[in-house]
């Protein structure tokens, strides 16, 4: 029997080691996703793009607060999200992604290379889903992209673009992670030395920035992007909207 596991944290800006089973199926693409963050607690700005971006008076609560469940990965209600987009790799995974917010944070994530007092972070979770009837790999396809001007002048080296992206947005290093199961969706396992989630689950996944942005970034100037090749062949960037 699969034995469920939480996911840990994987950057976009590395590329992802083979391993056994599924993942010897060819996977030599750089994986898009990343990982990382669960939800973050402390001061937080949580507004989905179009609000005003004042600072919360309290954090908002967290899409992945709600219960607990099998792996130690909570369950939640499903967010509202933009239209969903689905996406197929060459080994036959199947994916729907839909974005459901974004937001900009002043306390660090784990994952972050310059905490410096003041700090303040970018971040989205969207909703990943298998649309398989088998199990797939689990896999983050999305990428964040915020305007170069919104970077500070020294990071911005850092700030990658990528094919088939305005060449005024810019990609920084950031972590994607799954941080709630949605439903009676059980929690993806381990096989074989690969993370598979289940046919049919549904999870939500958040990616933050490793590295600060300018404080004036708003949440309305975040974009989710799918523009790695294993999931798009016309190198043209797949844009997720928010609701």
């Amino acid at each position: 029997m699969p034995t469920p596991t939480t996911p840990g944290p994987r950057s976009s800006h590395r590329r992802r080691k083979q391993g056994g089973g599924a993942g010897r199926l060819g996977l030599a693409g750089a994986v898009t996703g990343v990982v990382g963050i669960a939800a973050v607690a402390g001061a937080i700005v949580w507004l989905r793009p179009g609000d005003d971006a004042g600072p919360a008076t309290s954090p908002p609560p967290s899409l992945a607060g709600q219960g607990s469940g099998p792996g130690g990965l909570p369950a939640a209600r499903r967010p509202r999200t933009g239209p969903a987009q689905t996406f197929n790799t060459p080994e036959g995974y199947g994916y729907a992604l839909g974005a459901a917010r974004a937001g900009v944070t002043a306390t660090p994530p784990k994952t972050a290379e310059k905490a410096a007092r003041g700090a303040r972070y970018a971040y989205a979770e969207y909703v990943l889903t298998n649309t398989q009837r088998r199990p797939v790999l689990l896999d983050y396809p999305a990428d964040l992209f915020l305007p170069r001007s919104q970077v500070d002048a020294r990071y911005r080296s850092r700030c990658m673009p990528q094919p088939g992206i305005p060449t005024s947005m810019c990609t920084l290093p950031n972590h994607s992670a799954v941080t709630a199961r949605l439903g009676d969706a059980p929690a993806p396992h381990a096989e074989d030395g690969d993370t598979m989630i289940p046919a049919g689950a549904s999870y939500v996944v958040r990616i933050a920035t490793d590295l600060p942005v300018r404080p004036g970034l708003r949440p309305d100037e975040i974009r989710l992007y799918v523009w790695n090749a294993r999931y798009t062949s016309d190198r043209k960037g797949v844009p997720l909207d928010f609701p």
